[in-house]
């Protein structure tokens, strides 16, 4: 089975045969209207940094299954799958998936359907040919406005009942006073499910570290050891 997963990735719709593994793993990053496209591009290559860090392949590796499925996902008005579900057992199979995150142009656009972005990671996870030992939707995001769609918190109950986690890195941007709530609203409207927790990512090298210590908790199955105002206090120095 090792073996079988080695080989395969999932570039096409659909394989006859199932796939097992530890990891059922949407990628849902925010391409909404406040962020341009440098941000949208630096984004994708902190997702590329962190899936190819040796700490994260290692925990790939250290799981029950030694694998898992990944597809990265962009959420405005609209949603856009930027790369397809992916199994990831190695550093060969990790460097696939970054270098395919880099290159397609920009599909997302518009202002923020959070609530339909769930539901779209949600539709991803149940619709393909993989069975996870677990299934997660990591959600980032610089804003709780849902200006289309349905409510979020009704999406994210959708999800939960679904035995789907999802996780939340709110993003504060500017060290705005207005951003430091950003994580206790994700807390309370969004995340959900088995483990749920919020990772806060500054901005630059920051959001690359969140990323990649977001990436080891969700493959380990496990949540920080702080909560998130201690993790702001400690990592992220906030308006400093």
């Amino acid at each position: 089975m090792r073996h079988l997963i080695l080989a395969l990735t999932l570039a096409t719709p659909a394989l006859a045969q199932e796939i097992e593994t530890d990891l059922e793993l949407v990628l849902l990053a925010d391409a909404s209207g406040s962020i341009d496209q440098d941000e949208l591009l630096f984004q994708r290559q902190s997702y590329a940094i962190a899936i190819t860090d040796p700490a994260v392949v290692a925990a790939i590796e250290n799981t029950l299954y030694g694998s898992i499925a990944v597809t990265y996902v962009e959420w405005a008005q609209n949603q856009a799958t930027v790369v397809p579900w992916t199994v990831i057992a190695d550093m060969e199979s990790a460097t696939r998936f970054a270098q395919a995150l880099i290159g397609p142009p920009r599909q997302a656009f518009g202002r923020n359907a959070i609530g339909s972005a769930l539901l779209f990671g949600m539709e991803a996870i149940e619709a393909n040919n993989i069975r996870g030992f677990r299934r997660v939707i990591d959600f980032s995001g610089d804003t709780l406005g849902n200006s289309y769609g349905p409510p979020i918190t009704v999406a994210r109950d959708q999800v939960v009942a679904n035995n789907i986690t999802i996780n939340a890195l709110p993003i504060l941007r500017d060290g705005r006073a207005a951003a430091m709530d950003l994580p206790q609203l994700y807390q309370d409207n969004i995340i959900g499910g088995p483990m749920a927790f919020v990772m806060p990512a500054g901005e630059g090298s920051e959001f690359t570290d969140a990323v990649r210590r977001k990436l080891i908790l969700e493959i380990a199955g496990t949540v920080p050891q702080t909560d998130y105002a201690s993790l702001l206090l400690e990592g992220l120095q906030i308006g400093q």
